[in-house]
């Protein structure tokens, strides 16, 4: 009893399904069964009934390899069955031979085809995994942010999600979603993308898919360093900006401030109590990394923004957070337009963004070590301050604007005596 693979559209102009068949005598008629694998007729060995170019060294022939792969799991499983039948002197009839697939795949195509379902598994397990660290409240918020995230690139597609069609053409489509209708940084698309290859893997790991093409995945890389840091002006402007008859965007907007003035992430600050000030000082637990114990001397503007909420902090979530912000500095008319340039595998991709769209809960971490920085404040004291231990981390926080720059080369290279003066 012979098996083979066909294409079921073998002249479409596009993926076509790959069907498993084989003819049983006794019935005089055919079995066949879904693959769940597609692939373009150009792709395909007709006479051979397999991929083509499985020898490459290309990400095509990658991809052609997982599908044979795939493919050899219906074909050997089909042998093993026959074989069992023959050997318990039992007649296969299609019926039986269906049954026996249906048990051996039918669990995986099901669960395969509904993406999302095995995400809410997969959540549900990092959730209850208590005794794993990484899998903290800020990284469970994350990795449900990144469900939502595919759930609304699936809506932009109009076209669902599946585990058998997420290769390098998704995934560069997916990137390219999060950086021109989401608006993501560089940090924050490095982040995601670590998030959903880690899903991946436990999918993998656990039957739900049998594609590696995720492995590949390479998260962009910024060709510019050019994310926002606020000036201590700008910073004071922001602050004495009239609000009052917008009370949910004051809330929004002491917040931010109190990001600025303390370098704090705002799930550290968000979550300070009364009890967490200790003799002029902010003392609280790093949510981030809770081996680590942060202490912050109050200044003016922390003590202020600590004693208007009552030592009580209005609470957000991180991604109201840092949609309101932008409306802060919309209604603040910070309307300069910034270009941003991300390269996606040899593509680069240019975006011009208004600043105030660049504004996010980090431009406040980021503004306060460059402020301090700017005030030749050492940076052993600053990383005290925000609980960095690298220095090569840290340093990316520093952002100098151009008058900074300006100003830096003046300082040093000024004449005692200059010609220029004189010749006025």
């Amino acid at each position: 009893m012979r098996s083979t693979f066909n294409l079921k559209e073998p002249k479409k102009d596009g993926d076509s399904l790959i069907l498993f068949s084989a003819y049983f005598k006794n019935e005089g008629r055919k079995f066949v069964y879904s693959t769940g694998e597609v692939i373009n007729p150009i792709d395909w060995d007709f006479e051979n009934r397999q991929p083509k170019n499985l020898n490459g060294r290309t990400a095509k022939s990658d991809q052609q390899r997982t599908i044979k792969r795939q493919l050899d799991r219906y074909s050997n499983f089909f042998t093993d069955t026959v074989n069992s039948f023959k050997l318990s002197n039992r007649e296969l009839l299609i019926v039986d031979i269906k049954d026996e697939f249906d048990i051996e795949f039918k669990r995986t195509k099901a669960i395969s085809n509904k993406f999302f379902s095995v995400y809410d598994s997969f959540l549900y397990m990092k959730k209850s995994d208590f005794t794993d660290e990484a899998n903290s409240e800020t990284t469970i918020k994350r990795y449900e942010y990144n469900k939502k995230l595919l759930e609304d690139f699936q809506d932009h597609r109009k076209k669902k999600i599946h585990f058998n069609q997420i290769n390098q053409s998704f995934y560069n489509k997916f990137i390219q979603y999060c950086i021109e209708e989401k608006k993501h940084s560089a940090n924050t698309l490095r982040r995601n993308v670590g998030l959903l290859k880690t899903f991946l893997y436990w999918a993998l790991e656990n039957n739900h898919t049998y594609k590696t093409d995720f492995q590949k995945f390479k998260a962009p890389k910024a060709q510019q360093t050019d994310e926002i840091a606020l000036t201590i002006d700008q910073v004071e402007k922001v602050f004495e900006y009239d609000l009052s008859k917008k009370p949910k965007l004051e809330r929004v907007r002491d917040l931010f401030v109190f990001g600025c003035v303390t370098g704090l992430r705002i799930s550290n600050y968000s979550k300070i109590k009364k009890n967490d000030i200790q003799n002029g000082n902010i003392k609280v637990r790093d949510q981030k990394n809770k081996d680590k114990s942060l202490e912050i001397p109050l200044n003016d503007f922390s003590n202020y923004i600590l004693k208007k909420y009552d030592y009580k902090l209005p609470t957000i979530s991180t991604q109201k957070f840092n949609s309101y912000i932008k409306d802060v500095f919309e209604e603040m008319e910070y309307k300069d337009r910034l270009k941003k340039t991300i390269k996606i595998g040899k593509d680069l991709i240019e975006k011009e963004n208004f600043f105030y769209e660049r504004i996010s809960s980090h431009t406040a971490r980021r503004s306060f070590i460059t402020i301090m920085k700017n005030k030749k404040i050492p940076d052993k004291i600053i990383m005290g301050y925000t609980g960095h231990r690298s220095l090569e981390v840290f340093n990316k926080y520093y952002k100098p604007n151009n008058e900074d720059k300006k100003d830096f080369m003046q300082t040093v290279w000024k004449m005692k005596n200059s010609p220029l003066k004189k010749a006025e």
